[in-house]
């Protein structure tokens, strides 16, 4: 069985966005699920996915002033300027975070770790809506 959806997420500011809910909403057919995968897709260059603390809103400020700090705006060696000091900085970060995730199904829910969500991770000051193509895969 297989099903596939995309879904737009609201815009979001700058930073590390917890939209596990959001996910599982948009897919209905979860629950039915046994066992399975989903895989989540973001169809952008400037921001990306990951999967970590789904609790303490100090690790995804921590996350931010991180990946401001290992990549930051305005260094002069960047030649792709024309969108904007966030621009380039941001398709860094995405690269480095990566723009899909996996994800185990058991029971007719996500089989994560107690303390696991997923977060969209927004690069640019502005970045708009974010589609994520959610494809689900299981018996």
């Amino acid at each position: 069985m297989w099903h596939t959806r995309d879904l737009t997420l609201k815009p979001y500011p700058r930073g590390f966005h917890l939209v596990t809910r959001e996910v599982v909403a948009a897919l209905p057919e979860l629950t039915t699920v046994q066992v399975g995968l989903l895989h989540v897709f973001i169809r952008h260059t400037s921001a990306s996915l990951t999967l970590s603390e789904n609790a303490s809103p100090e690790v995804r400020r921590d996350f931010e002033r991180y990946f401001n700090h290992a990549v930051p705006e305005g260094w002069r060696e960047y030649e792709h300027t024309l969108e904007g000091d966030d621009d380039m900085p941001a398709h860094i970060k995405a690269a480095l975070l990566g723009p899909s995730l996996t994800l185990p199904i058991l029971g007719g829910r996500l089989h994560l770790g107690t303390w696991q969500g997923v977060y969209l991770c927004e690069h640019r000051d502005r970045g708009g809506p974010r589609t994520l193509t959610l494809t689900l895969q299981g018996e």
